[in-house]
């Protein structure tokens, strides 16, 4: 015990940058800094008085079972050219994907995994603010940007973009959708509509996403914890390649079920 102590009172100042490392690599912050460096490309590389950006906007919203919750966007850029959607990917390695796909991969060496096509993701984001604002969808522009060491490996549609090329994209759509006075009914909307960034907000947020997982996965669930299932495939073993449902809180549960 004493070896310990004279180890950590000679050491203990890697101790915050331990905590620091953990952090920078966390999901978290990686989804904060992609946020940063769009909220700064957006306000020096487009001009304020015709684009007027919102960050992080949490707004209410009902799913296909009119179940009311909640939807967050990243980024709205509003001008008269159209009401441009922003999802943001903090992401490295290898990216495929085509529009029409409910999953993309993301492969990093030979770890392969799947993730949320991201166009389908920022569809909710549209279809919100095109019942919220009351406006023509052809007026909303939706745009998926990553941030990161990530790197296409398929052909990916005009509107799914790596880093300050979305700032291109905003600034070639150049036909009036919008007049000056609907530019400030917007803006003026979505600032009323939208509810309070702060901490309340988002654990309301966390809330409404865990409770719709609940609703999706109700007829499949974990036979161990009844958390909704996933589907996984085996790495090892003689079921190598097959797919599965297993528990999203594995190691912590190790609850499966075979697809039928």
């Amino acid at each position: 015990m004493e070896l310990i102590l004279q180890i950590f009172g000679t050491l203990w100042y890697l101790l915050p940058l331990i905590i620091l490392a953990g952090l920078f690599k966390s999901p978290w912050f990686k989804g904060l800094l992609g946020e940063f460096l769009i909220n700064v490309m957006s306000q020096y590389r487009l001009p304020k008085e015709t684009y007027h950006l919102f960050k992080n906007v949490t707004l209410p919203s009902e799913d296909t079972d009119n179940n009311s919750g909640t939807t967050q966007i990243d980024h709205i850029i509003v001008s008269r050219y159209g009401v441009f959607v922003v999802e943001t990917k903090n992401m490295k390695g290898w990216i495929f994907g085509q529009a029409n796909q409910k999953q993309w991969t993301q492969t990093i060496y030979k770890n392969k995994s799947r993730f949320q096509n991201p166009l389908h993701q920022n569809y909710k984001h549209v279809k919100t603010l095109e019942n919220c604002l009351e406006i023509p969808l052809e007026a909303i522009h939706s745009i998926v940007v990553f941030v990161g060491d990530a790197r296409f490996k398929t052909p990916m549609p005009d509107n799914v973009l790596y880093g300050g090329g979305y700032i291109g994209y905003i600034k070639s759509k150049q036909t009036a959708l919008l007049t000056e006075e609907q530019v400030a009914d917007i803006t003026h909307t979505i600032e009323t509509e939208r509810l309070q960034p702060n901490r309340h907000t988002h654990r309301i947020h966390v809330k409404n996403i865990n409770e719709a997982k609940k609703r999706l996965y109700a007829d499949n669930n974990c036979p161990q914890c009844g958390g909704g299932m996933i589907k996984r495939t085996a790495k090892t073993g003689v079921n190598a390649g097959n797919q599965f449902w297993g528990c999203p809180s594995y190691p912590a549960c190790k609850g499966t079920r075979n697809i039928i």
